[in-house]
């Protein structure tokens, strides 16, 4: 009997991780993982500012699953199967142990990305795959008989028993599932920043808040709002707290042209009323005092400054001259000023998509197509992602981990 001809199509991290899977799990089958550029694991290499951010050091599926605007519910069980403490087992026995830093990020300890390539090139050799760089593949066609033909670019033709397609939110991975017969859902960005038309925001950039309330007006969806750092830049906002948002706002964003209302909580830890109260108190203490050298709240100085001017203070306004309806829109810039967003940003190199691969078209306990026996699926080109903290790597080594074993022993 020949040995299973397996293709993985995508040299990224879901696309490398499946195919050692795989080899590993069946020695005898030939593995064979296409690359269409001449350098494979690109994201790799460049995220977590090219450290690798490879894990969350979050080890409850229940907990993991909050952090997928898209998929969670799919990967609960995928979770049960592999999961964070997986990974880090994973990488610790291939010589790389990782660390993790206070909010729960886990790199590499050499901080370096190039330790994680490395070890997923020495895997992928020492398991026996074969890596082809620079292999574009054009088309997939499936026989009635079962097996597929793998067109290249290059005119060759490879034949196989299954196939996985691990590529990324690339168009060529999604036309090739769309012939086969899948559903895609329309791919649109997650994980940027926002772009506010502010001048005067703008003159702050690299402020940042340790910790900021976001919303978007109008919506009454609770997972768009989120907490956490922010910073301001030189076209508007960035930050945990802003990539979180747009990344569970990623749709609706899209669907108006990144044109929304921004509300601001600048001090989250506090009610309205009670920054009212601390106001107060700090107009009667320093009654002759500056309004804008004398702040009442924490808050970065010029950000304090920034503020007042848009409750209508000025510099040499001090606070006992401070009226009752001035007060009430200081305490509304604090605690839900408006900015409109006019855009959306870059988020370093690290370019996230939402849409893929319908979920209901996979079964999560193998990864396979639902609709096409033999054909499977790992990584971004599902309709899943996370958001920023290591999470889209954790659903690319769980569902090439379930995909790579599957296709070597099902």
């Amino acid at each position: 009997m020949l040995p299973l001809q397996i293709v993985v199509i995508g040299g990224g991290a879901a696309g490398f991780f499946s195919a050692i899977a795989c080899a590993k799990v069946n020695p005898q089958a030939q593995v064979i993982l296409l690359e269409a550029s001449r350098q494979p694991l690109a994201k790799v290499r460049i995220s977590g500012g090219g450290r690798c951010n490879v894990t969350h050091a979050c080890f409850e599926p229940e907990g993991l699953v909050q952090n997928y605007p898209r998929g969670g519910k799919a990967l609960r069980g995928a979770f049960t199967r592999f999961q964070a403490k997986d990974t880090i087992t994973w990488f610790a026995v291939h010589g790389v142990p990782l660390k993790i830093e206070a909010d729960g990020r886990m790199f590499p300890i050499t901080d370096n990305s190039e330790t994680v390539v490395n070890c997923l090139m020495k895997a992928t050799v020492a398991s026996g795959v074969e890596l082809r760089t620079g292999t574009p593949v054009i088309s997939v066609k499936r026989h009635l008989s079962g097996g597929f033909e793998v067109f290249l670019k290059s005119g060759e033709t490879i034949k196989c028993d299954r196939l996985l397609l691990a590529t990324g939110s690339s168009p060529v991975g999604y036309k090739i599932a769309r012939d086969l017969g899948h559903q895609i859902e329309p791919p649109v960005p997650s994980l940027f920043t926002f772009n506010i038309g502010d001048q005067k925001l703008r003159t702050l950039a690299g402020v940042s808040v340790n910790s900021v309330q976001l919303r978007l007006s109008g919506s009454g969806n609770s997972q768009l709002e989120q907490t956490g750092p922010l910073l301001i830049t030189h076209w508007g906002l960035s930050g945990p707290a802003v990539l979180k948002l747009s990344a569970w706002g990623a749709r609706i964003l899209h669907d108006s042209h990144y044109q929304a209302t921004l509300l601001i909580n600048w001090l989250p830890s506090l009610s309205q009323e009670q920054v009212r109260q601390q106001i107060l108190a700090v107009k009667t203490e320093w009654a002759k005092k500056a309004i804008a050298l004398h702040r009442g709240v924490d808050l970065p100085h010029r950000l304090w400054q920034y503020i007042i001017a848009r409750a209508g203070i000025t510099t040499e306004d001090r606070w006992a001259g401070l009226s009752h309806k001035t007060l009430n829109q200081l305490v509304l810039e604090l605690t839900q000023g408006q900015y409109l967003i006019s855009g959306k940003g870059a988020f370093k190199e690290e370019f996230v998509t939402c849409g893929g691969v319908n979920l209901k078209e996979v079964n999560f306990k193998t990864m396979e197509s639902k609709l096409v026996p033999g054909l499977y699926f790992a990584g971004e080109i599902l309709d899943i992602d996370g958001v920023t903290g290591g999470f889209n790597f954790q659903s690319a080594w769980t569902t090439a981990y379930l995909a790579g074993n599957a296709m070597g022993t099902g």
